[in-house]
């Protein structure tokens, strides 16, 4: 049985979207603003509305905390609100200027992801509310966006039907005409199911459409994970299996080495152990060249997964390697990158921004002096 318990009037238009929190209820309209009302009584908190947009509101959602809520709008922002006490936290643009029309945190609130009217879609750091990634689909408006469980990867979904899965690290990993007349929502389960008690881990999702059809999928995280990287390191190197650093090997463009080192039974721990005398002894390895190159790797993984677990600035990495900067450069975007990564983009990418997909207005890159010195000092400080 359904029991209707209240009606809520206060909205002077269409309401266009509502969300849940532990605490609270949210709601947006078309009168442009957001309204927040206590699950304990359904009134209206004290700093309710709230008023902030210059054009309709589209969509609203809490962190998985409830201590922040967003909301997007035509106006072109997103903005995040304190529960709390109502203020705004931050306001974010998105480059375009396009009307957002969707937004969704992350499972553990690192990133904020925007879909707007123009197809980009851009993921927010959520400790420095800065642009993290950003990326477009070819037509419609996104109009819907799902993280799975683990926020591994998330989905979104467009008005002309179109489906598209990313990674945390805003890679399109695939995309297909979904929904005939346009996608109108789409959502992960929350449990995952498995092939047999070892195999592989899978998600159900499921996407609405205007052709009045509701379809299922399943999601395969093993092949999504697969084209990643593996040069991303756990925060702890020593823990390492001998296969984790076979991997590693090969991201550096040192494989020839993999059969060596499972020779000798090099692990994490092994590796960061390694000198220049157990290389030449141990793993005969006579290439000085050869050798001073390991050790270059070792230092930078070291550095890298320091930073990691320092909480470094994430405008000392660069967007493209998320490495540490050692020659910050200005591109035409407006964004600094690690020079020799922003020249290997551009010379295979062409003239597209890593940030914003759109075409660089122009080739010269421009030293970051001033970054890099508080890259330099932040390094002193926390390397002691």
């Amino acid at each position: 049985m359904v029991t209707l318990i209240r009606a809520l009037a206060d909205h002077g238009d269409d309401v266009n979207y509502c969300a849940f929190s532990s605490s609270l209820l949210a709601t947006c309209s078309l009168d442009k603003t957001i309204r927040l009302y206590s699950l304990n009584d359904f009134n209206e908190l004290p700093y309710s509305p709230l008023k902030c947009h210059t054009y309709a509101v589209h969509c609203c959602c809490f962190s998985p905390s409830g201590h922040v809520l967003a909301s997007c709008s035509t106006d072109g922002t997103t903005v995040l609100w304190n529960t709390q006490t109502g203020h705004i936290l931050a306001m974010l643009n998105q480059p375009s200027g396009s009307p957002v029309r969707v937004c969704r945190f992350s499972p553990d609130s690192t990133y904020l992801v925007s879909g707007a009217a123009d197809g980009t879609v851009v993921s927010w750091n959520m400790q420095t509310y800065k642009l993290f990634r950003c990326g477009s689909v070819k037509d419609g408006s996104l109009v819907a966006c799902a993280f799975s469980p683990n926020g591994s990867i998330f989905v979104t979904g467009s008005s002309c039907g179109d489906l598209t899965v990313w990674d945390d690290k805003m890679r399109c990993l695939h995309s297909e005409k979904a929904h005939d007349l346009g996608i109108t929502c789409c959502d992960f389960s929350s449990q995952p199911i498995s092939d047999g008690e070892h195999g592989p881990q899978f998600f159900r999702m499921a996407s609405c459409g205007q052709d009045c059809q509701i379809k299922l999928w399943v999601t395969t995280f093993t092949d999504f994970l697969a084209g990643r990287p593996e040069d991303e390191p756990k925060q702890f190197i020593e823990d390492w299996s001998e296969e984790e650093v076979s991997l590693w090997l090969c991201a550096q463009g040192l494989k020839d080495l993999v059969n060596i080192f499972k020779m000798n039974n090099i692990d994490g721990k092994e590796l960061l152990n390694l000198t220049k005398q157990s290389l030449t002894d141990d793993l005969k390895i006579e290439s000085l060249g050869l050798r001073s190159k390991i050790l270059r790797k070792i230092e930078e993984l070291k550095v890298k997964v320091e930073a990691l677990s320092s909480g470094i600035p994430d405008e000392f990495l660069c967007p493209i390697t998320r490495e540490v900067m050692k020659e910050p450069v200005i591109a035409s975007d407006g964004y600094s990158y690690e020079k020799e990564a922003i020249e290997n983009w551009i010379s295979k990418k062409k003239r597209t921004s890593p940030m914003t997909n759109l075409i660089l207005p122009s080739l010269i890159l421009t030293p970051n002096r001033t970054l890099k010195m508080a890259i330099d000092r932040w390094l002193e400080t926390h390397q002691k």
